[in-house]
């Protein structure tokens, strides 16, 4: 960065905000050429969270960091898209298993595809190496503020 450059005077906190909301603008915009324009960031953060055999709307909050009731309304509004189905858990009773379908599974192929290339894009833009250090730096960040237990990405975009 110049010295006379805005950006190097601005808090950590708005760098880090911004750089955010602008790849995820990138990525979202990128995913919506692919098709997938009804789907938010906080999708695939339920996503990632079911991958591995599902879990219940409890667990889902737990691992979202929302409430029972948020997590309610975003596995209703995905089983009613096709992406979720609720079936039996597999220890019985009354609990019900939210899972990933075969749409939810192609969706984070292609949303898998469309970030590989856009780190990869980036690490052209920036040069590889100054990527690994931001990456390094910003987990170094994450692992002295949290401690050893990571928090959960909350889908509040």
């Amino acid at each position: 960065m110049q010295p006379d450059d805005p950006l190097a005077r601005t808090e950590l906190t708005f760098v880090l905000g911004m750089a955010f909301q602008l790849v995820v603008a990138e990525f979202v915009q990128r995913l919506d050429a692919e098709g997938y324009a009804d789907l938010r960031p906080a999708h695939g953060a339920v996503f990632q969270a079911l991958r591995g055999g599902g879990a219940t709307s409890t667990e889902l909050a737990e691992r979202l960091g929302v409430t029972k009731q948020a997590a309610g309304q975003m596995v209703a509004d995905l089983e009613e898209r096709g992406y979720l189905r609720r079936v039996e858990h597999p220890d019985g009773g009354r609990r019900r298993l939210v899972v990933l379908t075969g749409k939810a599974d192609e969706h984070m192929a292609v949303a898998g595809r469309v970030l590989h290339k856009l780190e990869a894009e980036l690490a052209s833009q920036l040069g590889e190496g100054k990527l690994q250090e931001l990456r390094a730096g910003l987990s170094q960040l994450i692992r002295e503020l949290a401690g050893a237990e990571l928090p959960p990405l909350r889908p509040a975009w």
